[in-house]
């Protein structure tokens, strides 16, 4: 089941995201991070999995809410994903606080863990381009692409202590892993 998982995910984001090629880039970099990260999480599967599906939501046709980790999270439900993806798409990086200016709830819960941390990490120190980036840079470049008084950036805003805290999270697993 467990190449299965990341096969069936990048499948699924292929075919959701191919005609999307910023997203499909972005996609697949975030991808590649996850994969860097997959070392030092209790599910690295689960976790890359999880990268290839996390924007799905920005698929035109399975949008139902226009907020994509919700509309993303519908569409795994609605093929049988496991819980714990779902959740993971729907809760990326710090979604809950876009989702609450938007008035939307999610109806999974997000499960801190360090797989969600690295799912977070992994979207944020990648570019829109698919480049490697930091935590911080990708804050700026969100905020500078959307302009401040946009619901993206005001919720970014809100989140960035704990997306940072995400970051800085996985960031530690990583440099453990070397040191150990």
């Amino acid at each position: 089941m467990t190449s299965d998982l990341r096969r069936w995910a990048f499948d699924t984001a292929r075919e959701q995201l191919e005609t999307l090629p910023r997203r499909w880039k972005h996609t697949q970099g975030v991808a590649r991070r996850a994969e860097h990260a997959s070392g030092v999480v209790d599910d690295p599967d689960l976790l890359v999995a999880a990268a290839w599906l996390h924007d799905v939501g920005y698929a035109p046709h399975l949008a139902r809410t226009g907020f994509h980790p919700v509309d993303g999270a519908e569409f795994l439900a609605e093929q049988g994903a496991p819980e714990r993806l779902i959740a993971l798409v729907a809760h990326h990086s710090c979604a809950c606080v876009e989702a609450r200016h938007r008035g939307l709830k999610i109806r999974w819960a997000d499960d801190h863990s360090a797989v969600r941390d690295a799912l977070w990490w992994a979207d944020m120190t990648t570019t829109p381009a698919g480049e490697i980036t930091d935590v911080c840079d990708r804050i700026e470049e969100v905020l500078e692409r959307y302009g401040p008084d946009h619901v993206v950036a005001r919720s970014v805003t809100e989140a960035s202590a704990e997306l940072l805290a995400a970051g800085r999270r996985t960031e530690k697993l990583l440099a453990d892993r070397l040191h150990v």
